[in-house]
């Protein structure tokens, strides 16, 4: 590996390890045996490189959502349908257990916001990524030819579960919602929406 990608995998490990505000670059170099130098080098800034570390966290998660990520595939329902809605969310709350440390970056960011504002930026950012990235998993389209008002639709609605299924599985995985609640609470949402349409 060269310096750019020996400081992505040490930022991984120190942001596993410490979480975003007790990283610090030095944390970063000893972790990656690289120099402080290549950080602004490679990636402009500590944050920049933080921020990076953890996107690619997230797209790991994804592979452990559903083995097609970003196509569709692992799961064995017809894609746009209530049976593949639960399918992935069952896939997507299975993963919550290994995936804690990865999830709790995501409130370290919102509860230190006021400290983190260029990570919170750069965030941001990312998101559109988040949302364009999980929408095949659920319509079966391929991420590359998906039009922008889905992504800026369905996208930003899976991305809402997601976030809050996160919170409650952080929080209480006794209590949390599972697939099967989710998936019944759309489909009566669904047929609530028909039945005041006629």
């Amino acid at each position: 590996m060269g310096h750019r990608e020996d400081l992505l995998e040490g930022a991984r490990r120190c942001l596993l390890d410490k979480g975003f505000v007790r990283t610090t670059a030095r944390d970063i170099v000893k972790e990656s045996g690289t120099n402080l130098a290549s950080i602004g080098y490679h990636y402009g800034s500590k944050d920049a490189l933080l921020v990076q570390a953890y996107v690619s966290l997230i797209e790991g998660l994804g592979d452990s959502f559903d083995p097609g990520w970003g196509a569709g595939g692992g799961t064995s329902s017809e894609p746009g349908t209530l049976e593949r809605f639960e399918e992935v969310w069952a896939n997507v709350i299975r993963s919550l257990p290994e995936a804690r440390a990865v999830w709790m970056l995501s409130l370290e960011v919102i509860i230190y916001s006021d400290r983190l504002q260029e990570v919170r930026k750069l965030l941001a950012e990312a998101q559109e990524q988040g949302r364009s990235g999980i929408v095949p998993m659920f319509n079966g389209v391929p991420e590359d030819r998906l039009d922008r008002e889905t992504v800026d639709t369905e996208g930003r609605f899976y991305q809402t579960l997601l976030n809050g299924l996160m919170v409650q599985w952080l929080f209480d995985p006794d209590s949390a919602t599972d697939a099967a609640q989710l998936t019944e609470g759309l489909r009566r949402v669904i047929a609530g929406a028909r039945a005041a349409r006629y």
